[in-house]
């Protein structure tokens, strides 16, 4: 490990992080998401665009270095620029940059093939374009384009265009994994050779992560001293993109004790925002910043941390303000729905958490996840269930097709007799009472008339939600109301017309009951 306590992180989302497949910012996005990097989470620098792109990309480089300047953090921004022998610096002037990251080939390979130069002739264009950008005041770091490679196969080569450019006045050289090959003991090796080579000369370290390795090589070039690393939001990128910012941010803190500006609450506020500017969704489970990444869903493990904190580590949500949860569904235990239903402040029975459970794990093996959202739903309708087992829904199918009638076939057990039915109607639940009319009617029965039909999902409005369905029936000058709960719409007022069928049964036999509880919708 090296004796360095700190170490800068550049992020380079508005810049290299566009590269990824359809992906473009606006000039309003670009100052939006500089103004959360700078100014929230607060990276040292930021790689903002490429020098030459287009006019409109002028345009908005040169606003958001406007808005920097304001705030006096123009210094920090930076554009990559070309040997061009002075398009590029042009550039940068007119849009108001200070910082100029000029490319430079890496590899000798890229320098012969692509530019059909030598190392020496190669050295020349790029001492006179640090020259001419120093002359108009810029900062100049330098790219050494497919580093990883040309370490590999033509380290002269590498060592031959340090050894001339070392004192040239150029503040970072930059060691880009153009290509992702790299793995952490390589990087490890031969940022460690780099620094021993070149003791004066400040080195930053640019991942791809191809193999999946961009955080681990990120660590590992901090461990072999790199001076700054470079990284992106949400892991955006060419291919497989860049390192993820919250990724190296926490492991640079938690795994090697680097001291960093980062302020880590607002890490998931810039993945949303990047998200939403960049059309690009992460995965629930990205570390860090995915949605599901601080759920226990295990009950073996909501047990574990009730009884003694088990499963928590210093990786907590609350560094990133964010909450620890405790997902609801077949895998639940008891202890998933305490934690639910102490972060509701609702208190239950030993008896009413039984049934509530029961119900969890009766919806988890038709619904991936129930969130809390969805406790207060699922609770209110086995606490207001007087369920009696007059009658059972043993099988259905419903189908429905636009611009057909929907249909629906049903088995059921009334008391100790089992039959079936068939019934067509506008729209599933509509074929499945007409279905369940017809085996009613059998038992000299007829159902309820439904006065009121309600559905609702809990807040938040996602499509996966448990609907809720009360419906208001009318029977023998009686008002009642019964609830239904599932993952389909349909099944929700099945489930409630299931319940209106078993109290009309239950009252039909002259057993005793309550009159039905009145709940509101």
């Amino acid at each position: 490990m090296t004796d360095c306590s700190s170490i800068q992180i550049l992020d380079t989302t508005l810049r290299d992080g566009e590269q990824t497949q359809g992906v473009s910012f606006s000039g309003d996005e670009k100052i939006n998401i500089a103004k959360i990097l700078l100014e929230a989470v607060r990276v040292d620098r930021i790689e903002v665009a490429s020098a030459r792109v287009s006019e409109g990309e002028q345009a908005a480089v040169a606003g958001l270095i406007e808005w920097a300047r304001e705030q006096g953090l123009d210094s920090r921004i930076e554009v990559l620029g070309f040997v061009d022998f002075g398009t590029s610096i042009d550039w940068i002037r007119q849009a108001g940059g200070q910082v100029i990251n000029l490319l430079a080939k890496g590899s000798e390979k890229h320098c012969r093939l692509q530019l059909g130069k030598c190392l020496e002739s190669h050295v020349e264009d790029i001492e006179a374009n640090v020259q001419l950008a120093r002359s108009q005041g810029l900062v100049v770091n330098l790219y050494l384009e497919d580093w990883s490679n040309g370490y590999a196969d033509s380290p002269a080569y590498v060592f031959g265009l340090m050894e001339q450019l070392q004192d040239s006045g150029i503040e970072h050289f930059m060691l880009p994994d153009t290509l992702g090959v790299m793995t952490p003991e390589t990087v490890y090796a031969a940022i460690s050779d780099m620094r021993s080579r070149f003791p004066n000369c400040q080195f930053d370290f640019h991942p791809h992560n191809d193999y999946g390795l961009a955080t681990a090589n990120v660590l590992a070039a901090a461990r072999a001293g790199a001076a700054a690393v470079h990284c992106t939001v949400n892991c955006l990128g060419e291919r497989a993109g860049n390192a993820s910012l919250a990724e190296v941010v926490v492991n640079l803190r938690d795994q090697l004790g680097y001291q960093l500006t980062i302020d880590e609450s607002h890490l998931v506020r810039a993945s949303e925002l990047v998200q939403y500017f960049a059309g690009k969704r992460i995965a629930d489970n990205a570390p860090i910043i995915g949605a599901d990444v601080f759920t226990q869903t295990a009950g073996i493990h909501a047990d574990g941390d009730k009884k003694g904190l088990l499963y928590h580590t210093k990786l907590s949500p609350e560094r990133f303000s964010r909450d620890r949860t405790y997902a609801l569904g077949k895998l639940s235990g008891k202890a998933s729905l305490a934690k639910n239903l102490e972060r509701l402040n609702i208190q239950l029975s030993e008896d009413n958490q039984r049934k509530v459970l029961a119900r969890i794990i009766e919806l988890g093996d038709s619904k991936k996840i129930i969130t809390t959202e969805d406790l207060p739903f699922i609770i209110a309708e086995v606490l207001e269930s007087r369920d009696y087992t007059h009658a059972e829904l043993l099988a259905c199918n419903i189908s429905s097709s636009l611009g057909l009638e929907s249909t629906a076939s049903l088995k059921m057990r009334i008391g100790e007799e089992v039959m079936t039915a068939s019934g067509s109607g506008n729209g599933g639940f509509d074929a499945f009472n007409n279905a369940l009319a017809k085996i009613v009617k059998r038992h000299g029965l007829h159902l309820a008339r439904l006065a009121d039909y309600e559905v609702r999902i809990p807040k938040g409005g996602r499509s996966d939600a448990l609907t809720e369905c009360t419906i208001t029936w009318e029977h023998q000058e009686r008002v009642f109301k019964t609830r239904g709960v599932h993952a389909n719409q349909v099944f929700a007022a099945i489930g409630a017309t299931l319940r209106m069928l078993n109290l009309v049964l239950h009252q039909s036999i002259g057993h005793h009951r309550s009159e039905p509880h009145q709940v509101s919708g």
